[in-house]
């Protein structure tokens, strides 16, 4: 597929989804919903990549649905959103969340809407120091979606999520960070460079281990300790298995740094 609206890239064991719609803030369209899960498709498949950043052109993330692509003319019909939920905005939460490789999302200017919600999908968000996270939904008449209505409160706390929800007040980057909502708020002129460093220390990472640790912090959102001991059990019996732990024990008895190789 050739894409229009981002950008594609595989560098040192690590790939980057750009989104590049800057003249509308990176809002999705259909077409990017398709270039988006097609390129996710060869993160997914191809076995050289172990890390992956999401990123957005220009001076903005993701200002989420671009309205104009599905917008309701006058006396018509109302449109079925939940159609655009179920086979766009929902399949790719799930890959983002199910994806077994670290993904970073470096978020470099305003993410509103479903973007936000997007970027609190990822495993680790940086986020520059201009940026805003906006639930805007309330400002149209409706619910978050794209996972906030479940991701939010978890990260936020309920009061937190509760006003931000239904408010729609902007969120700076560095009080999402002060809340705990992402891991790190960064000066602007920096953010590519340390969130660029991140996915490749990943992407030289013990893969394996470190979609378990993705998997089990995911996991255990659900479920109670005793299934979750079960769960640390099971993964940590498999991984002791694995040729990364072997290299990872013989590096560090020889004082040396790791060579993994994703197995």
């Amino acid at each position: 597929m050739a894409y229009e609206t981002i950008l594609f890239d595989i560098a040192n064991g690590a790939a980057k989804i750009t989104l590049n719609r800057p003249d509308r803030l990176n809002s999705f369209t259909v077409q990017m919903h398709s270039e988006v899960a097609d390129a996710l498709s060869k993160v997914e498949s191809d076995a050289s990549i172990r890390a992956l950043l999401l990123t957005g052109a220009g001076r903005g993330f993701c200002a989420g649905q671009d309205l104009s692509d599905r917008a309701v003319a006058p006396g018509a019909d109302g449109l079925d959103l939940g159609e655009s939920l179920e086979n766009r905005y929902n399949p790719l939460i799930k890959r983002i969340v199910n994806l077994p490789k670290p993904v970073v999302c470096a978020v470099n200017g305003v993410a509103a809407g479903a973007g936000a919600n997007i970027a609190f999908a990822c495993d680790i968000v940086l986020a520059a120091k201009s940026a805003k996270f906006i639930q805007s939904f309330s400002n149209i008449g409706l619910v978050l979606d794209s996972g906030g209505t479940w991701t939010l409160p978890r990260l936020a706390g309920h009061a937190r999520a509760m006003g931000l929800a239904l408010t729609g007040e902007a969120l700076s980057a560095e009080k999402a960070e002060e809340w705990g909502i992402i891991w790190r708020a960064i000066d602007d002129d920096k953010l590519q460079d340390e969130a660029g460093k991140l996915v490749e220390k990943f992407a030289r990472g013990p893969t394996k281990g470190l979609a378990a640790i993705k998997m089990a912090m995911r996991k255990a959102w659900a479920a109670d300790l005793n299934e979750q001991l079960d769960l640390e059990r099971d993964l940590q019996r498999e991984l002791g298995r694995s040729a990364d732990y072997k290299e990872g024990v013989a590096a560090f008895g020889e004082k040396r740094a790791p060579k993994f190789k994703g197995q």
